[in-house]
Parts: C-alpha cells; sequence; structure tokens
C-alpha cells in the first residue's frame, strides 16, 4: 500500500510498504480517514523539531476507524470511530506508573519517533484509542492539538479572576485559547502577525490582542490595571520569545512553556526572583485529556468549525506542503484526507 514518507528535511514523497496484517495481543488494526498538520509535522519537514527521526512516515493528529483488535482488547470494537492518543508509552515505566505517561523515559510519539498515520492503515495499542459515537473524522483528527492545549492549561492552573497571557496565536496557541476561555480567566493574545490576531478577534472571540513591539509591556500593563498578567503560556517554541517571557508576569505569576526549542533559553533571576515566579513545561497530554475534549465537543462547548482552513488529497500533499511552512498561506489546520 503507499504512503507518505519524510525521507529528509524537505523531502516528502510517496513510497510503497506493506499491508499490517492482524493485530496481536492488545493492539488494533486501525484504517486511517484523516490526518492534522500541525507545528510537529511543519518542524519536521523543516528538520528543526529536536525529537523528530528520519526516515519517518510522519502523521500524529488522527481521526481513525477500527477495522479488527486482538486479543484482550475490549475498550474498542470493530466500527468504532477513534481519535487517536500519540504518545506510545511503556506502562511499567516510572513516568507511566507516577501518572505522567506523557513524559515516559521511552517514549515513543507516533510520526516523530515511530512511523505515523500518513498511509491508508496501521496497527497501534487499543488502549490508545478513544471513541466518539458522534464526532466526525475531521473532528477526531483536531483532538489531539486540543489536548496539547489542554494539557498546558491544567499545569497552569488559572482562576476566573486572573489574567492569562498566550504568546502565539498558531495551532498550539489557538488550542490553550479554547481552554482559558473555559475557566473564565481574562485572556490576551500576542503576537507578531497580524492576521492570526485578526482571526483570534474574529473567529476565536477574543476581545484582547497584541501585537509585538517595543512598548508590549505598556500594552500588557493596560490590559491588567498594572500588574501584567498572572500566567504567561508561551506556544512559540521561539528562544527570544520564551527569554522574554520571565519579564511578563504579575508577582505570584506562571510562566509555561508549551513550545519546544532546541536553542538556550536566557533569564535575569532577579528579573525572575522578585514576583516569585513558577516556570512549568507542559509536554504533550494525558489520556484523561482526551476524553475530556471528545465530551467537550460533543455538548457543544468546543466549536471546531473554525480551525480547518486548508484541506489536501493524500496524493497530493507533497505538492502542496511547503505552502503551509509559509505564514502568508493563512494556514491554521490543514487536514489531510487519506481515505
Amino acid at each position: 500500500m503507499k504512503a507518505l514518507l519524510l525521507e529528509s528535511p524537505k523531502n516528502l514523497k510517496h513510497v510503497e510498504i506493506d499491508s499490517p496484517g492482524h493485530p496481536g495481543p492488545g493492539d488494533a488494526l486501525v484504517r486511517v480517514h484523516r490526518v492534522g498538520v500541525c507545528g510537529t509535522d511543519i518542524s519536521g519537514y523543516l528538520g528543526k523539531m529536536p525529537f523528530f527521526s528520519y526516515p519517518r512516515i510522519p502523521g500524529h493528529e488522527l481521526g481513525v476507524e477500527v477495522l479488527a483488535i486482538g486479543e484482550g482488547v475490549t475498550q474498542v470494537k470493530p466500527g468504532d470511530h477513534c481519535s487517536v492518543e500519540p504518545y506510545i508509552n511503556d506502562p511499567n515505566s516510572y513516568a507511566s506508573r507516577r501518572g505522567h505517561p506523557n513524559c515516559c523515559e521511552n517514549l515513543q510519539v507516533l510520526g516523530v519517533h515511530r512511523d505515523g498515520g500518513l498511509r491508508p492503515e496501521f496497527i497501534l495499542p487499543a488502549r490508545k484509542l478513544h471513541p466518539s459515537l458522534s464526532l466526525t473524522f475531521d473532528q477526531l483528527a483536531i483532538v489531539e492539538t486540543l489536548a496539547i492545549g489542554c494539557h498546558a492549561v491544567n499545569r497552569a492552573a488559572p482562576l476566573g479572576d486572573e489574567s492569562v497571557l498566550i504568546i502565539g496565536a498558531g495551532p498550539i496557541g489557538l488550542s490553550t485559547l479554547e481552554f482559558v476561555k473555559l475557566t473564565g480567566a481574562k485572556t490576551i493574545v500576542l503576537d507578531v502577525n497580524e492576521h492570526r490576531l485578526d482571526f483570534c478577534r474574529r473567529a476565536m472571540g477574543v476581545e484582547h490582542t497584541v501585537k509585538n513591539s517595543d512598548h508590549v509591556e505598556k500594552d500588557l500593563r493596560d490590559l491588567t490595571d498594572g500588574h501584567m498578567p498572572d500566567v504567561v503560556i508561551d506556544a512559540t517554541g521561539n528562544s527570544v520569545s520564551m527569554s522574554n517571557a520571565f519579564g511578563l508576569i504579575a508577582p505570584g505569576g506562571r510562566i509555561v512553556f508549551v513550545g519546544i526549542t532546541t536553542e538556550e533559553v536566557h533569564f535575569k533571576h532577579a528579573l525572575f526572583h522578585k514576583p516569585e515566579g513558577t516556570l512549568l513545561c507542559s509536554r504533550n497530554a494525558l489520556p484523561a485529556d482526551f476524553r475530556r475534549i471528545i465530551g467537550l465537543i460533543e455538548e457543544g462547548m468546543i466549536d471546531t468549525k473554525p480551525w480547518i482552513t486548508h484541506r489536501a488529497a493524500f496524493d497530493d500533499l507533497p505538492g502542496l506542503f511547503p505552502s503551509y511552512t509559509k505564514a502568508e498561506t493563512g494556514v491554521i489546520k490543514a487536514i489531510v484526507e487519506v481515505n
């Protein structure tokens, strides 16, 4: 069968691979219907993702259908439509036993460390499937992006009377936005791209946006009664932005890094010590995040319609993918139609 292989940076091509066969104990065979393209895929394509290995079949934001199950599988059945939790952990690892499977020492992320979903069918552990009776395959493919934001906001734990600054209005920043809004906290989005800020105002209902500039601190103080944001979530993966975040928090404030950089992040200790700041990192997501998000979409609490701005047929993706790396393309979320 045909798959899409990222053989090396900027070299995405069709290849022939073997069919997956029948699933073993605890596994499931799935048919891939939809694959979302995210920042990890783009960074991997450009050769900028620190955890990415080549050659690799990308794709970890997945809407799939269960075709067959192996011995002992009870949580899903053939015909189920599912979102995929793509973080393949060792259940017996220290991190997993402590409730942190998202940062397991032996973690293998689909489409990053092991082959992902840009192929018609594949086998994975059935425990990584989260079914829904009503969500479309498009919606199921978006769940993983939302899960990243859900986990980041859980790490920050904003209160309803606090203010939250989200730096970076790309897909990961927008996913955090969905969950900050649910807390009732005052939400501020900062970005360098006016088109993305306009999208936040128009499609995501954000009242307060700030374009990055030399007077960003004044702009933020004007929006927070002079005391700066209580929570700063940096979703840029840009080391300069992440370094600057240390000077943007209120007394007792928290910073969450959900973006990833290969560069060093610098800060003056006194600057961060003075407000007694707290720094948190947010990696991947937890199984409960997927279950919560599916429920929220089913209940109409999260509207996924604004997310999908571009579509691609499986056969057309190699020619279209370079455009997704360019800001002027206006991509928020591209969905690949596999089956």
